[in-house]
């Protein structure tokens, strides 16, 4: 899993119709404790993650195995959003 922070999204006109409704998010990866300058990877995002919130990505086949991406042509998924509470 990767941890990111969603900073858009995309929009697509014209996709596989598999992928009809699904939302996908532009992601900045977090490394090495720096979230600035993280590269940048676009998600598809079953769970419904907003603009700001931290998040963990799954990429390949884990990101098939989501409940709503089973069989579907994506590389890159969310699969959770972290709860920022006062002490992180």
């Amino acid at each position: 899993m990767l941890l990111g922070r969603v900073v858009d999204s995309v929009w697509s006109t014209r996709k596989d119709e598999t992928l009809t409704g699904m939302k996908f998010m532009i992601v900045r990866l977090i490394e090495d404790a720096e979230e600035s300058g993280g590269r940048l990877l676009v998600a598809a995002d079953p769970i419904g993650a907003g603009i700001g919130e931290k998040v963990l990505v799954v990429q390949g086949s884990a990101a098939r195995l989501l409940p709503d991406l089973v069989n579907k042509p994506v590389d890159a998924a969310i699969a959770g959003i972290i709860d920022e509470g006062e002490n992180q």
